[in-house]
């Protein structure tokens, strides 16, 4: 099962080029074959604490090569990482440990008072395994009865390498927009498959069909002196950064590289892509596109970028005019901006120097993408019906521990398996589609539904706004009324009377915001998904 067990690959790979790199973060340098070692390491230990196939094993990380190793360990003893946000506090970290069923927790010290308060919600928890990054907020440095990373990387002998058997599970934690996280749980022989066969083809190439093809690729870019260097801006504990940014470009052979901040600094993010010659660049959409244009726009010629090929967006809106203004600094990069979510990918536009008149979220189907109406019936090209976008290609299991929604989101229509992540588009008479937003955020107002993305998009035009958030307000007349928040570019000025007024020439009247409040800063989470929660209360805040 080595072809289809994204483990047994990367082991392979080590073996097939053991001293190229494999993970940079800032000077901490490992090769391919320090890389699976120190995973084997880290492997004996969970053995040695009485994991097995199918244990969960939480990541509770910042980016780091720890973060990488943890995730590598777990394959090799044929059981599952569990992705952890560092963002969740003591309710929603113990929920997800108890959900996952997690077994084991490795954790950077820094979030060390969060697990001490958690640790006895959780009886399943074994074993306890610390990063040293440093004291956390109330001073405490450490867990009692936890284990230190480096120490294991010191003491433990490499664990022996155990076949896959083909019923191993993958399972990746998505906070969606409300409730608690929920577990997407796939079958890793189907998910080690889609991505060795598509994940090629992001970039025109051919899909590949065995390791061997991987391993040929991988040996031979690095004879040819220029192995595939990737780097995720975004947290490896969002699917975007860990899949495109780390777990892909590993099975190539690649090396991933990591900024050492724990924000996004466009000034680190270009000084680290030209130190380390990074070729492919994972963001999400303009929440990271446009603060690094505007480093870009400060000092065009301040580095040497000739050394990239692609930049991967996903998750979020990436505008036309911002692709637009990243394509005149870096006239040779290819823009990948891919619809998709934690429950399947759906589509991409691609964008380069010669094709630039892509429009915003219009993009080309997978063969095995539908859009249907709620009735079932599939939306027809050309016909400007709404419908929901249904992925029919790499289909998830279910939903952990919830029948309920994994019945809503995974149904079988004419035969053929979907997955409905929420999604809602129009199909266009090319075939393409235009995506509309999700149609959870969706906004009824008078009986008329306006998608946020949609205003947003339109506000995001004016040549002062940075970012905007549009979301539904309770209205005693109409049900909902669209209201906004959005935030200034730096050192730009604008009234809010004046953004509306641009945008009242671009929107049909029922979508304008009713209201718009100006914020310092518009809320997102660390992998640029919108964060209406917050935007909300912002808006609240501001109330006449």
């Amino acid at each position: 099962m080595v072809e289809t067990h994204y483990g047994a690959i990367w082991e392979a790979v080590a073996d097939a080029l053991p001293d190229e790199v494999a993970v940079v973060q800032g000077a901490r340098r490992y090769t391919w074959a320090q890389y699976e070692q120190r995973a084997a390491r880290l492997a004996q230990c969970l053995l040695e604490g009485g994991l097995g196939p199918h244990a969960r094993v939480g990541m509770y990380l910042y980016n780091s090569p720890e973060y990488c190793e943890t995730n590598f360990a777990a394959m090799k003893i044929r059981g599952v990482p569990i992705n952890i946000n560092y963002r969740y506090l003591d309710q929603e970290l113990a929920y997800l440990l108890d959900n996952a069923d997690a077994e084991a927790l490795v954790y950077h010290s820094s979030l060390a008072d969060r697990v001490a308060r958690v640790r006895g919600q959780v009886p399943g928890l074994k074993l306890l395994i610390e990063v040293d990054d440093g004291p956390c907020a109330d001073g405490r440095h450490d867990v009692a009865g936890a284990l230190r990373y480096e120490d294991i990387q010191a003491n433990a002998r490499p664990a022996a390498r155990i076949k896959p058997e083909g019923d191993e599970l993958y399972i990746l934690y998505t906070g969606g927009t409300t409730g608690m996280p929920k577990g997407v749980t796939y079958s890793m022989l189907e998910f080690t498959r889609f991505f060795y066969q598509s994940y090629p083809t992001m970039f025109g190439k051919p899909p590949l069909e065995s390791t061997a093809q991987l391993l040929d690729a991988a040996r031979a870019r690095a004879a040819a002196g220029s192995p595939l260097v990737a780097m995720s801006a975004p947290p490896l504990m969002h699917g975007t950064g860990c899949w495109l940014g780390m777990m892909a470009p590993h099975m190539l052979g690649g090396a991933t590289v990591f900024l050492e901040g724990r924000g996004l600094d466009p000034i680190e993010l270009w000084d680290t892509i030209a130190r380390e010659r990074v070729q492919q660049l994972i963001i999400v959409g303009d929440a990271f596109a446009r603060p690094m244009l505007r480093a870009l726009d400060a000092e065009p010629k301040r580095w040497d970028l000739s050394c990239m090929q692609a930049i991967i967006s996903s998750g979020a809106m990436w505008s036309l005019e911002v692709k637009r203004a990243m394509l005149e600094h870096l006239p040779q990069v290819a823009l990948a901006d891919l619809l998709g979510s934690t429950e399947g990918g759906m589509g991409q536009s691609l964008m380069t120097r010669d094709t630039p008149d892509n429009e915003t979220a219009k993009f080309a189907l997978r063969p095995t993408t539908k859009v249907f109406t709620d009735d079932g019936r599939e939306v027809q090209p050309g016909s400007g019906e709404v419908g929901m976008v249904a992925n029919g290609g790499m289909v998830p299991l279910r939903y952990h521990k919830d029948e309920e929604k994994s019945a809503r989101t995974f149904r079988t229509i004419n035969g053929q398996r979907y997955s409905f992540p929420g999604d809602m588009a129009t199909v266009e008479a090319d075939g393409s589609i235009t995506l509309l937003g999700r149609g959870s955020n969706c906004i009824n107002t008078g009986g008329e539904k306006v998608f946020p993305e949609e205003v947003e998009e339109i506000l995001k035009r004016h040549a002062a706004v940075e970012d905007a958030l549009v979301f539904g307000e309770a209205d005693e007349q109409f049900g909902q009324r669209v209201v906004a928040v959005a935030s200034l570019k730096p050192g730009a000025q604008a009234t809010a009377e004046a953004i509306m007024a641009e945008a009242r020439t671009q929107l049909a009247s029922y979508k304008l915001p009713k209201r718009l409040v100006l914020v310092p800063h518009t809320p997102r989470a660390p992998n640029g998904k919108a964060d209406y929660v917050t935007a909300k209360a912002l808006f609240a805040a501001a109330a006449p």
